[in-house]
C-alpha cells in the first residue's frame, strides 16, 4: 500500500493534493472505508465515532467528497465471515483510519486480521492515518497518556516533561507498515507533551527514527520512499 500519515487529517491543499496523487485519480472518483475503532476506548467514544463517520470530527477524512464511503469496524470482523468484508477492503481505493487510542487500534488491527491483510492489498490502495491511525503503522511506538490506558496491562513509565507536563509513556507494538515512528500534534497548544523540547525527549524513548508532525503536515510513503508534505512544522529525530 501507499501511505499518507497525518496528525489531523486532510486539512490543507498540500495534503489533499498528496492524497490525490497517491490515489492516482481525483478523490471524487475514489472509494473509501473509514475505520473509527480507535475512538471507542474513550468516554463519549460512540459519539466521536458518529461524528467522524459523518465528517463532523476534528480530523478531516470522511468529508472530502469521496465517490463512496463505507464503515469498517474492526472489532466486529472476527465474528463474521471473511467473505463479508475482505472483498470490500481489497476493492477500496483508500482506508481512512481515525485517531484515538493507538494501543487499542493496533490490537484490533491484529485481532481482526486487517494487519495481515494490509501488505497484500494492491499497490494503488492508500492507507490514510490520523494521529493514532498514523502511530499504529510503526513496528514499535511510544504513546503518552494522562491516565493508564483502558483495557491494557502494558508497562507504564511516568515522565515529567519540560513545563511540569506529567505523562505516562507506554511502548506498544504496531503493525509494521513503516520503519519509523510518528509523534502527532507537534507544537499544538493543547498537546504540551509534543512541544519541540518534549517531543525530543519523547522521541528519545522510541528505538527507530521518529517524525514529529503538526496538524498541517503529513508523511507520504511510496515503495518505502518517505516524503514530508507540510504547510506547517515538523522534525525528524
Amino acid at each position: 500500500m501507499r501511505l499518507l500519515l497525518t496528525s489531523a487529517g486532510v486539512g490543507n491543499d498540500s495534503i489533499r493534493a498528496a492524497l490525490a496523487e497517491l490515489l492516482g485519480k481525483p478523490i471524487e472518483a475514489s472509494s473509501a472505508l473509514i475505520i473509527p475503532t480507535a475512538l471507542y476506548p474513550f468516554p463519549g467514544g460512540a459519539g466521536m465515532a458518529r461524528r467522524a463517520i459523518a465528517g463532523e470530527g476534528p480530523g478531516r477524512l470522511a468529508d472530502l467528497g469521496w465517490k463512496s464511503l463505507g464503515v469498517l469496524e474492526l472489532s466486529v470482523l472476527p465474528s463474521i465471515d471473511e467473505e463479508a468484508w475482505v472483498p470490500a477492503v481489497r476493492d477500496a481505493d483508500a482506508l481512512l483510519v481515525c485517531g484515538g487510542d493507538p494501543l487499542f487500534l493496533a490490537d484490533w488491527m491484529r485481532r481482526s486480521g486487517l494487519a495481515e491483510l494490509l501488505p497484500t492489498l494492491r499497490s494503488e490502495a492508500v492507507y490514510v492515518g490520523v494521529s493514532a491511525g498514523s502511530i499504529a503503522t510503526a513496528s514499535t511506538f511510544v504513546e503518552t497518556y494522562t491516565e493508564p490506558p483502558r483495557g491494557s496491562s502494558v508497562p507504564l513509565e511516568e515522565v515529567v516533561f519540560e513545563g511540569d507536563v506529567s505523562r505516562l509513556l507506554v511502548t506498544g507494538q504496531g503493525v509494521g507498515l513503516v520503519d519509523f515512528a510518528v509523534i502527532p500534534h507537534f507544537e499544538h497548544p493543547q498537546h504540551l507533551d509534543a512541544s519541540p523540547a518534549n517531543a525530543e525527549t519523547w522521541a528519545a524513548r522510541i528505538p527507530v527514527p521518529t517524525y514529529a508532525i503538526d496538524d498541517a503536515s503529513a508523511i507520504k510513503v511510496v515503495d518505502g520512499v518517505v516524503e514530508v508534505v507540510s504547510e506547517g512544522q515538523w522534525r525528524l529525530f
